[in-house]
């Protein structure tokens, strides 16, 4: 094959364009290094995260019932 031509196997890239973004994942920035952990949460944070669980499951179901109400109310309308 002539050169430049060639692609990778898996992604179908030039071969000169998968030889770049090797090089730029290989490359480390002072910028990019990995950020320090998030600290443990509470078990406060914990009910609250199942507490903002529920009310959006709540929200959800309401939702779906406004939708089914306004489906309804399109039909009987269409009826008449």
């Amino acid at each position: 094959m002539p050169r430049g031509k060639t692609t990778g196997k898996t992604t179908g890239k030039p071969a000169r364009q998968l030889l770049f973004s090797e090089a730029l994942r290989q490359q480390k920035h002072p910028s990019a290094e990995d950020p320090p952990p998030l600290p443990r949460t509470s078990m406060a944070d914990d009910t609250q995260g199942a507490t903002m669980d529920r009310i959006l499951q709540e929200i959800l179901a309401v939702s779906h019932k406004l939708e089914a109400m306004g489906s309804a109310m399109v039909a009987l309308k269409a009826e008449t």
